[in-house]
């Protein structure tokens, strides 16, 4: 079969080559334009581009692919974009982590299937894999699932279950599924040669929405309780990054374990910080103990180095 493939962060790199290590023909790549990055911004290309330009494929880079565009610029490349699908022989288009909208005159040229982070319909859109640890769901999984206007709505091909552990990040369930995201697209595409791939409709209970994540909710509130800031501190590892201020320095925390133990304490103080019981911090329910934290410009300690560059005894988490 003939592929085009659309993505562009690291997970949908990982899916584009199990595609070309699998032999599939991929005469076509999209991804998103090359954006600013790093202390420079300079622009860099995505992953995705950067592994189809190491291995010869041909991209494009389109801003949109909406010709009813109100902005000129996207329209045109979204007309140069339809027109270059239109004149690519493919058999089927496949879509994982793209981040642009295929309107109905792309998902009408062929058959689009999707890579999607969770076990649909919970967790539709953007974010599913944080959101998913945020929630404190038990799993998660992959759905590929066939494409039509609506977001994350099209019927299920292939499903897979996967655990959610005590110290999963959305960083270590991210590659995790990247994995079997790549395994399970050459499966399923292997059932499309073969006539053997069969649609079930999604169910319509239990649908949720998992919003973009933004910087903002980095921000913790220690009036919650010590489960649910516990969950926040993995779901927002690698990104944005948890974080609290302490005497207006913002400190970013990546790692927590969950204490049992309520104290009269106001939440947000730092109960203890020493090499005996760690850095616990007072919670609206139970007590957290921080086990890896930085500082602005520093790198990533456990907390027993922490303390000795940032002693926290006394002190309070805004």
């Amino acid at each position: 079969m003939k592929v085009i493939f659309a993505g562009t962060p690291e997970f949908a790199a990982v899916a584009l080559q199990a595609l070309h290590e699998a032999g599939f023909e991929i005469p076509l790549v999209l991804t998103q334009p090359d954006r600013p990055a790093g202390r420079g911004m300079h622009l860099q290309p995505s992953a995705v581009k950067q592994y189809a330009v190491a291995h010869g494929m041909e991209v494009l880079q389109p801003l949109s692919l909406r010709m009813d565009a109100k902005d000129p610029q996207r329209a045109a490349e979204a007309k140069a974009a339809h027109e270059r699908l239109l004149a690519t022989d493919y058999d089927v288009m496949v879509v994982a982590a793209y981040g642009l909208i295929l309107p109905r005159s792309t998902l009408d040229i062929k058959p689009c299937l999707n890579i999607h982070g969770s076990l649909l319909p919970r967790w539709r859109g953007a974010a599913p894999i944080h959101r998913a640890i945020e929630a404190g769901d038990a799993e998660t999984g992959i759905t590929i699932m066939q494409m039509e206007e609506g977001l994350d709505t099209g019927p299920m091909l292939l499903v897979e279950h996967v655990a959610i552990v005590a110290d999963d990040t959305t960083g270590t369930v991210h590659d995790k599924l990247a994995a079997l995201g790549g395994t399970m697209i050459v499966q399923a595409l292997r059932k499309l040669e073969q006539g053997k791939l069969e649609a079930v409709p999604q169910p319509e209970a239990g649908v949720c929405y998992a919003a973009k994540i933004s910087k903002d909710e980095a921000a913790l509130d220690f009036n919650l309780s010590a489960a649910e800031i516990s969950r926040k501190i993995r779901a927002f590892n690698p990104f944005p990054g948890a974080c609290a201020p302490v005497n207006g320095v913002n400190i970013k925390l990546w790692a927590a374990e969950v204490l049992d133990a309520d104290s009269s304490v106001p939440a947000g103080h730092v109960v203890a910080a020493d090499s005996q019981h760690g850095i616990v911090v007072a919670c609206g329910r139970g007590a957290l103990r921080l086990t890896e934290l930085q500082k602005p410009g520093g790198k990533r300690m456990p907390a027993s180095e922490f303390i000795k560059a940032f002693p926290l005894e006394g002190q309070r988490f805004a």
